[in-house]
């Protein structure tokens, strides 16, 4: 068992990320639900920042990490493969979801701002490339969601094993055995 723990910065940059990730889930699966109006463009707009603002992030944490590569993993065999499988796909989601939400938003008549501030759309308004986008958006955002509980279940494990894990991670060694 390793007890390297990862660096500061990413550690901050994965619950940064968590928290942000867990806004948008339940923005957006409850922003559709509002009445048109302001309170519902607001949401829209909140949700697309927050979108914009993980996208940075996350090439932020790829860069941190082809520099700083992560410690070595501590399960071994099938539950060290499907937890480096599970690892890379939730990058894939990371940066796929939000891609498609910027795709699907570049391809509509409204502008496209980031917290207030208007930024380029990669497109022009086209109600079918806008719809064949919001397709994949929430695509990934369902996968990212399963592979988000088959991450949290396997961090819960490893609290359960007590094999200092999930300790690896978190802020100033949290939770010791």
């Amino acid at each position: 068992m390793s007890t390297q723990r990862y660096t500061l910065p990413a550690i901050l940059l994965h619950w940064g990320q968590a928290l942000i990730v867990v806004w948008l889930l339940w923005l957006g699966w409850t922003m559709t639900d509002l009445p048109k109006g302001a309170e519902r463009s607001a949401a829209y707009g909140l949700h697309k920042s927050l979108g914009l603002l993980m996208l940075l992030l996350v090439a932020i944490r790829l860069l941190w990490r082809a520099r700083n590569p992560a410690p070595p993993a501590v399960s071994s065999g099938w539950e060290g493969k499907l937890a480096t499988g599970a690892h890379h796909l939730l990058y894939v989601f990371l940066v796929m979801a939000p891609l498609a939400g910027y795709l699907a938003s570049s391809f509509t008549s409204y502008p496209l701002k980031f917290f207030g501030f208007e930024i380029a759309k990669a497109g022009w308004p086209d109600e079918s490339l806008n719809g064949t986008f919001k397709l994949l958006h929430v695509a990934f955002v369902w996968g990212g969601a399963g592979l988000i509980v088959l991450h949290v279940a396997g961090a819960l494990k490893h609290v359960l094993k007590r094999d200092g894990t999930v300790q690896r991670m978190l802020p100033g060694g949290l939770f010791k055995n």
